[in-house]
């Protein structure tokens, strides 16, 4: 797996870039650097491609979550300070009360609670949660809109905010290319608890497609993109084709108006059950992490 070196001594830290634009760039280019290439389709169609998001979009609430779930279960933290969080980022997000400082501390914050561990550990714990917790939530619909660009001799990556191992993961589970995902800063092998620029969500998607674009020589007019939501219209806007999976009512209604094709695999009472329950994980995957970061420096826990 491609990792992003160590930026040494004397190099500008991600967390002095203050200006947003540029942060999101310097994440677009460290997700695109990280993205694996393997490409084996016998006629490969090499200037298209496709985009998925990860949350509610290839897969039922959002990822980080399960991946948290899943490390409370190996003690990392406790299962009802992951239940105590996911309850107050649901009404956080509800009650629409986001400002930019709370988003530049979940930047801040975010994957802190793995500083110092090792990368090999986090993705070893990554490929079990992943079988044990993330399997059984992936919309088939979705994971077939895949396999038929694949059958096409496209290459198929997600773009996600969760951390790019994890990502990678999920996609190598489901046959895909790669993915693009949120990059933390790496020394000798293991976290620093610091981001290479910002999460990948919004505007930071689309630079991390656009870089992985020049990296890969894709023509982006001939490229799909799929997403449940309109914080990536970004991402959306940038490529020739845009699909909303299972919107949100937001997108729902930009796709109506921009034409664009929406598929919804989730039907009748499942649906309701969905959107009620992950009301709070469906949230921005950043946001779960910068408060279990928060969780964790409050009660002072010895990792």
């Amino acid at each position: 797996m491609a990792r992003v070196p160590f930026l040494g001594r004397g190099a500008r830290s991600p967390l002095d870039i203050e200006d947003e634009e540029a942060r999101a760039l310097l994440a677009g280019a460290a997700s695109a650097a990280a993205a694996e290439t393997e490409f084996t389709a016998p006629e490969p169609d090499r200037t298209a491609a496709a985009f998925f998001d990860v949350d509610n979009t290839m897969m039922m609430g959002a990822s980080l979550f399960w991946f948290a779930r899943g490390l409370a279960a190996r003690k990392y933290f406790t299962s009802r300070d992951v239940a105590s969080f996911v309850w107050q980022q649901a009404k956080f997000r509800v009650a629409g009360s986001e400002s930019a400082s709370d988003m530049h501390t979940v930047r801040d914050n975010a994957l802190a609670f793995v500083a110092g561990r090792s990368v090999h550990e986090i993705v070893e714990a990554g490929e079990e949660i992943y079988d044990e917790l993330m399997a059984d939530r992936v919309w088939s619909g979705t994971r077939a809109l895949a396999q038929q660009h694949l059958d096409a001799g496209q290459r198929v990556w997600l773009v996600t905010a969760t951390p790019v191992e994890l990502a990678s993961i999920i996609a190598h589970r489901l046959g895909l290319t790669g993915a693009l995902g949120t990059v933390s800063e790496i020394v000798d092998g293991r976290y620093t608890g610091r981001l290479v620029g910002e999460m990948m969500h919004g505007e930071s998607k689309a630079q991390a497609v656009r870089a992985l674009a020049e990296q890969e020589h894709l023509d982006l007019t001939r490229c799909t993109a799929y997403s449940d939501s309109t914080n990536d219209l970004p991402m959306l806007t940038l490529v020739g084709s845009a699909v909303a999976v299972n919107p949100d009512a937001e997108l729902r209604a930009v796709a109506r108006s921009r034409g664009w094709t929406v598929k919804d695999f989730r039907t009748g009472r499942k649906a309701a059950k969905i959107t009620g329950s992950t009301v709070g994980v469906a949230a921005v995957s950043g946001g779960v992490v910068g408060g279990l970061v928060a969780l964790r420096r409050n009660q002072r826990w010895p990792f």
